[in-house]
């Protein structure tokens, strides 16, 4: 499980949106049934208002649409409905040291074969002088 940087939604590859998707049901329906997503790299969802979660996973949501993929948001709103949008949701977890943590992770999957040229170059090109000039590329080892 991973919530990819709230910064990559729009230039995640196919894939790893609609599995990003999946993750969004599956967290929601665990906390609502279990109290906690339960996992290590999710579990800090639990440190911020639900509202940030409903609004991260509203933008997924609102990206897989734009995209033209079929999705049901009722799916997700069964386990978890909020009245209030946040404009940057997690923006102490979803810092530049998490990005470039994000990025190398899509930068992995692409040199492994799990993205195509096509998809990574969409994530460079949008993001390449963020990358580059990023003072935590040193912090990452």
């Amino acid at each position: 499980m991973r919530l990819w940087h709230v910064d990559l939604i729009e230039v995640l590859p196919k894939k790893q949106l609609l599995s990003q998707w999946r993750e969004c049901c599956r967290i929601a329906r665990n906390i609502a049934v279990n109290g906690t997503p339960n996992h290590l790299l999710v579990n800090k969802i639990l440190d911020y208002d639900i509202s940030e979660f409903y609004s991260y996973a509203t933008m997924v949501f609102a990206e897989m649409q734009k995209r033209g993929y079929k999705c049901d948001f009722e799916k997700f709103s069964k386990y978890c409905d909020c009245d209030t949008l946040v404009f940057h949701p997690f923006a102490s977890w979803h810092n530049d040291r998490y990005f470039v943590q994000c990025v190398f992770n899509l930068q992995e999957k692409y040199d492994c074969g799990g993205i195509t040229n096509g998809e990574w170059q969409k994530i460079e090109q949008k993001y390449c002088e963020k990358i580059l000039c990023t003072d935590d590329v040193d912090n990452i080892c």
